[in-house]
């Protein structure tokens, strides 16, 4: 398949909300099959399709070692969460960028498979706050929006400098 390009920071198509994936077909496979190969090269735990330009409601998450795990979510939505937890969380559309996020600490999430086929999971830990982080892609937000305008205005010189000297 196809590796595909990831948008970086602070292009403002990242800031695009991606609409509801209608049917699962040919397209949508291919597309999950290129994301889940960009994720495993970048090397990165989660992707959402509006990191490569697609603004529709898909992101693929493996955060196993073994990298053999990959979960996909087609039109993902939070129905339950409780607690609160804080994780340096990074990205691969802010590459080199971590920092302390606060997100729920367990949640309950419903989505289609692959084959659009429906499913519901908790999750909590690391695969709880990748899936919130995922999602949030999916509305629009990068992490870095959960951080104060000065230190998103720093990570937005530092990006566009290096997008320059590259």
């Amino acid at each position: 398949m196809a590796l595909l390009d990831i948008l970086i920071y602070p292009d403002p198509r990242l800031h695009t909300e991606a609409r509801t994936v209608e049917s699962i077909d040919k397209r949508i496979q291919t597309l999950i099959v290129d994301m889940s190969e960009t994720m495993y090269a970048a090397p990165g735990i989660g992707l959402a399709a509006p990191q490569v330009n697609v603004t529709e409601r898909i992101i693929v998450i493996d955060i196993s070692d073994s990298k053999d795990s990959l979960l996909v979510m087609i039109n993902p939505e939070i129905i339950h969460t409780e607690g609160y937890t804080e994780l340096e969380e990074g990205c691969l559309s802010v590459p080199g960028i971590y920092a302390q996020v606060s997100r729920g600490e367990k949640i309950r999430v419903q989505a289609l498979d692959k084959d659009g086929k429906p499913f519901e999971l908790t999750a909590e830990g690391l695969l709880g706050v990748c899936i919130q982080h995922e999602i949030d892609h999916l509305d629009g937000k990068v992490f870095v929006d959960y951080l104060s305008r000065m230190k998103q205005d720093r990570i937005k010189k530092k990006m566009l400098k290096t997008q320059r000297n590259s």
